[in-house]
């Protein structure tokens, strides 16, 4: 396959500077494609004036960003098999249907496309994965045939194609379901992984090892090649093998929690990396940090097997980069006084230029969100303090750590090598449109391999003991879709008074195949105002949240309602500061109008910011509405990762130092997602305890404290709430004792601390995470 994918390189090459129609052309013949069967089709407007007719409006505006069209050629039966007659008619034949059209179209660059900085990142810039498909779509409703699109836009090529099946009651027509993308492909500087996705596609290769020999075996065959869940199992195979090898090479501290702290770390490793990777993939980290040209150059002393890679570049990225805010990043000076400050950078003494080591991450944004908090305790080791990550400037520095650099940087065995292997996108795939490269759910399989292992002694069992396995994502759409319908339609009545329609057309606005019709139209005024307010006060709990599958799902199913309903975020927005508004007025402190003014000041500038984005629908969903629980500390850090990656694809970078690279720091959801067990409550032996107005100011207090946590953006504030918080803890679980609760119930509720990365509860209250 390699001479293939030169033989892709090279075609692609001709992106940059021949006709569209040459270009296209030469890249289809490199992959063994070739007909004498093609037409002109002449301007984008003459094109679509002839199919105008099955065009409505909004179809046509698809194609205002069309600067020219080709129609590259047709591909039947007889040239699949190598029969074709040169002799036979050459011209495009649009009644056969069992053939491929391809048709290849130059987009422009400006207003239709996502804006950012193109010097932030080389995937900025371009058109998004749902503009492309909603444009492939519209295209192959002209035609009878599955059409191909190759898309030029700048020094970008995409290439797109629709799955097609027959319909189930008129054999004569097919319907259009889920449309997939190879997208953004570099052309002159193309991405490894695209360059082997479509050498996949060369038809000697298919006809050989798939037996391809008609249309519709080449059919089957390309759907095949782009099956991201083949492509999902290829990575994690590789993943996994890792894993096993990282297992044995790695030391890392215990964590305090038990059996499996190695694998726990080994995994917590994974998904730190796993979210930078996708940060690269939106330019916001530099990639050459992880090569080894870098580390050779930038370390004092750089050996394959030895551990300074990890500290002095790693973990200075992870804790004192992207968990600090850009105008307080600086070297420790050393000394007990700043020694637990982990916002400092370490290690300088093992950098060549620590300086310009500082300089290079000055462009990487702050991110907070508590996946790159130091799990080094504040406290002493002698007072039961832990090293989990031993980044400290004391004796405990580094102490029981060892990642040798080739874990990471090898080339054949490497962690980075192997993220090279494979093209990332931080958009997730829908059953709408999907691109051919590894998105966000894939760390739900990378939660149900790793997971499998996690414990060594019991490797073989876990899956069933902890209940590990993976939901697809269908079965996860219409369990949420069920649930949703259900929810909503108790909550929302009908104008009509037809309780059953209202279903229909809630179903309707939930469903991803309908993602592109006006539902507006199927709900007057009153009813999208009430569907809005409903969503805005919908509390969603998963009780077993696992990667964060089914939160996820809500969380999609919710954004695309208010996309459809309120596309300017007007009533969405307008609920939100009533819901500010409430949360103030049930405050009872004197900062409660400071902090209400600031609420509603940031929800102004939320939606200044993002009007036309789904970034301020998603943040006010996760804050209010989606909450989970899982027995699993890592499980629930996973599910974390996935809202993190959610939140970040919504953003647009910028060159803006003091605003923090356009990027807004992610909000912290230790107190969305915890770590309990769900199935066991906490014992109430006198209920008429909890009606004492001490414990209910106690629990408010506790409510407002996690409130402002999901929202504090710097170390020292978090750390002062989480002071706060235990502070309270206690004294609500006095109070509890005074109104009635045994001794042993009111600590276990003392004891709970939401914010421990590895511990979880053994009792869980929904209370405790839905009141907020």
């Amino acid at each position: 396959m390699a001479q293939d994918a030169e033989a892709v390189k090279d075609a692609l090459s001709n992106f940059a500077d021949a006709p569209l129609a040459n270009a296209a052309k030469a890249l289809l013949n490199a992959l063994g494609y070739e007909s004498e069967r093609t037409g002109e089709v002449g301007t984008v407007a003459e094109f679509l004036e002839r199919y105008e007719a099955k065009l409505t409006d909004r179809h046509l505006a698809l194609f205002e960003s069309w600067q020219n069209v080709e129609l590259v050629f047709q591909v039947t039966d007889e040239e699949v098999a190598g029969t074709a007659n040169l002799l036979a008619e050459t011209a495009f034949d649009e009644g056969r249907i069992k053939s491929f059209l391809f048709i290849a179209a130059e987009l422009a660059e400006g207003s239709s496309m996502r804006g950012a900085s193109p010097s932030r990142s080389p995937a900025e810039g371009s058109y998004s994965r749902t503009k492309l498909a909603e444009m492939t779509r519209a295209v192959n409703r002209l035609f009878a045939m599955p059409v191909v699109i190759l898309f030029r836009c700048a020094d970008r090529f995409s290439l797109a194609i629709v799955h097609r099946r027959a319909h189930r009651r008129d054999d004569s027509r097919d319907v259009l379901e889920r449309v997939t993308l190879v997208k953004d492909v570099q052309t002159q500087s193309p991405h490894r992984a695209h360059l082997d996705i479509l050498a996949e596609l060369a038809l000697p290769r298919l006809v050989e090892e798939l037996e391809v020999s008609d249309f519709d075996s080449l059919h089957s065959a390309w759907e095949a090649t782009l099956d991201t869940e083949e492509l999902n199992r290829r990575f994690y195979r590789q993943l996994f093998e890792w894993y096993e090898r990282a297992i044995d090479e790695c030391r890392f501290p215990k964590d305090g929690t038990g059996k499996g702290s190695q694998e726990r770390q080994v995994i917590r490793l994974v998904t730190r990396l796993l979210f930078i990777w996708f940060m690269t993939e939106k330019g916001l980290v530099p990639d050459d940090l992880f090569t080894e040209s870098f580390a050779a150059n930038a370390l004092k002393s750089h050996d394959s097997h030895g551990t300074d890679y990890y500290r002095a570049v790693l973990q200075n990225l992870f804790f004192a980069t992207l968990n600090t805010e850009i105008a307080k990043r600086a070297f420790s000076k050393g000394g007990n006084p700043v020694h637990r400050d982990f916002s400092k950078y370490r290690y300088a003494d093992l950098l060549t230029d620590s300086a310009g080591f500082l300089e290079k991450l000055r462009a990487v944004p702050f991110v907070n969100g508590g996946l790159f908090d130091c799990l080094d305790d504040f406290e002493g080791v002698k007072k039961g303090g832990r090293r989990i990550d031993a980044f400290t400037d004391n004796e405990h520095q580094g102490k029981g750590l060892h990642v040798p650099a080739g874990v990471l940087l090898d080339e054949e065995d490497g962690l980075f090598p192997l993220f090279r292997r494979f093209k990332f996108t931080v958009e997730e795939n829908t059953p709408l449109d999907q691109e051919v490269a590894l998105d966000p759910e894939l760390l739900g399989r990378v939660f149900e391999n790793l997971l499998a292992a996690h414990i060594p002694e019991t490797r073989k069992t876990v899956r069933k003991a902890t209940g590990s396995y993976y939901t697809p994502r269908r079965i996860v759409d219409y369990l949420v879709d069920e649930a949703l319908v259900a929810a909503l339609s108790e909550r929302v009545t009908s104008t009509d008074g037809d309780a059953e329609y209202l279903r229909e057309r809630l179903s309707y606005l939930l469903d991803y195949e309908s993602a592109f019709d006006d539902a507006a139209e199927f709900f007057d005024s009153r009813e999208k105002e009430n569907i809005v307010r409903a969503i805005a006060n919908l509390r969603v709990l998963d009780p077993a949240v696992g990667s964060g599958a089914f939160p996820m799902g809500a969380l999609h199913k919710l954004t695309l309602a208010l996309r459809r309903l309120d596309p300017r975020n007007t009533n969405w927005e307008r609920f939100q500061k009533e819901l500010a508004a409430d949360r103030a007025a049930a405050a009872f402190d004197a900062r409660s109008q400071d902090e209400r003014e600031a609420e509603l000041l940031d929800i102004s500038q939320t939606f200044e910011t993002y009007r036309d984005s789904d970034f301020g629908r998603k943040l006010y969903l996760i804050q209010h509405g989606i909450f989970g629980v899982d027995l699993q500390p890592v499980a629930c850090q996973i599910a974390r990762l996935r809202f993190f990656i959610s939140l970040t694809v919504e953003q647009q970078p910028s060159d803006d130092p003091a605003n923090n690279y356009g990027i807004r720091p992610l909000p912290n959801l230790e107190t969305r997602i915890v770590a309990a067990n769900a199935l066991i409550g906490v014992a109430a032996p006198n209920q008429m305890g909890m009606d004492d107005n001490n414990i209910q100011r106690h629990i408010d207090e506790l409510a407002r404290i996690r409130e402002r946590h999901f929202n504090a953006g710097t170390r020292r504030d978090k750390m002062r709430l989480r002071e706060q918080d235990a502070t309270l803890r206690q004294r609500l679980a006095r109070s509890l004792q005074d109104g009635g609760w045994g001794r042993l119930e009111a600590r276990s509720i003392a004891e709970w601390d939401l914010y421990d990365q590895n511990a979880a509860a053994d009792w869980f209250d929904p209370q405790s995470l839905l009141s907020h």
